[in-house]
């Protein structure tokens, strides 16, 4: 069996952009994504745009063409996937990883298909596949979306939109404006702060004239087939008639997946150990890149600020050669 160089778990733009850089250095490498291309990307709002300018969203120096200041989600999908198209990289899709084992300093990855031998691994899964539970009764009801695609299907229902993230923000409005009753409970005190700055004045003057109700420094507590139970700021129990619930809760990373490859998780946030130096681990010759580095602080890594990750790892590689 043929020993790669390096096999890359993900194909999102910093797997891309390891492959990249092993594709320069003529190291053999693939990438096996348990999903299309960009996977993550492709399962965003339709209609999304980036808080980034499309310059600080490029890899491998490849111009990103926009018609727009912040590129859309479908921009991105052409931009990603056609650089994998034109460099031909090595990509195995919808295969997923279901274990790395370290033996005799080869690794063996298993996965649904087939298993594959390397000298390195880049774990790029990023976090977009599990949502952040609330973990109450009813969650698990049909009506309870982790994800939010557009808001035609919640035209004229009731809605209850949990969080105050981007995600969460869009999806209030989106659905509002297209004619659905939408509540937001919100766990802290304010519309978070991150909110891209062109979207936040909407959604706190639509709730300040009334359009989006909004329930501050509460906490959902039950969801009911017709209806969803929450402590409001004052600690009093409110309980409305629901038709959708748009958990809007952020998302997580595979943190079973890292422990059971030995990678070492540290603190409440479960942040993996990486060499910064060259986003190493604690097991030599496995590598972390992009937004999987932040265990539950999700907010911490993006496409502009972690794609030099590929160049660090390599010159790594390179350097143990």
């Amino acid at each position: 069996m043929e020993i790669l160089d390096i096999l890359i778990i993900g194909a999102g733009p910093i797997g891309l952009n390891c492959a990249l850089e092993a594709q320069k250095n003529s190291l053999s490498y693939l990438i096996v994504e348990k999903g299309t291309i960009v996977n993550s990307l492709y399962n965003y709002p339709l209609y999304m745009r980036f808080f980034s300018t499309a310059e600080k969203l490029e890899i491998d120096g490849v111009p990103f063409i926009s018609t727009a200041p912040k590129p859309g989600r479908q921009e991105a999908l052409e931009y990603y996937q056609g650089i994998a198209r034109q460099k031909r990289l090595n990509i195995n899709l919808y295969e997923k990883v279901l274990s790395v084992l370290k033996k005799d300093g080869i690794f063996e990855i298993k996965t649904t298909k087939t298993v594959y031998l390397a000298k390195n691994i880049v774990i790029a899964t990023g976090f977009y596949d599990i949502p952040n539970l609330m973990n109450i009764p009813g969650e698990n009801l049909p009506k309870v979306k982790h994800y939010y695609t557009e808001p035609y299907p919640y035209a004229r229902q009731k809605i209850v939109v949990v969080g105050s993230s981007n995600s969460a923000v869009d999806a209030a409005l989106e659905t509002y404006r297209k004619g659905a009753e939408v509540t937001m409970v919100v766990r802290h005190s304010e519309i978070s702060r991150s909110v891209k700055y062109w979207v936040k004045p909407d959604i706190e003057n639509r709730i300040a004239e009334g359009s989006i109700k909004a329930h501050f420094d509460a906490e959902m507590i039950e969801i009911t087939e017709d209806s969803v139970v929450f402590k409001d700021g004052n600690g009093e129990t409110q309980e409305i008639d629901n038709d959708f619930v748009l958990a809007m809760t952020g998302y997580l990373p595979d943190f079973d997946f890292l422990r059971n490859s030995g990678i070492e998780l540290n603190g409440d946030c479960l942040n993996p150990f990486y060499d910064p130096e060259t986003m190493e681990t604690n097991i030599s010759n496995l590598y972390l890149a992009g937004v999987v580095c932040g265990g539950k602080d999700t907010h911490l890594w993006f496409i502009e600020n972690s794609r030099i990750h590929a160049s660090m790892i390599m010159n790594s590689i390179l350097s143990k050669a």
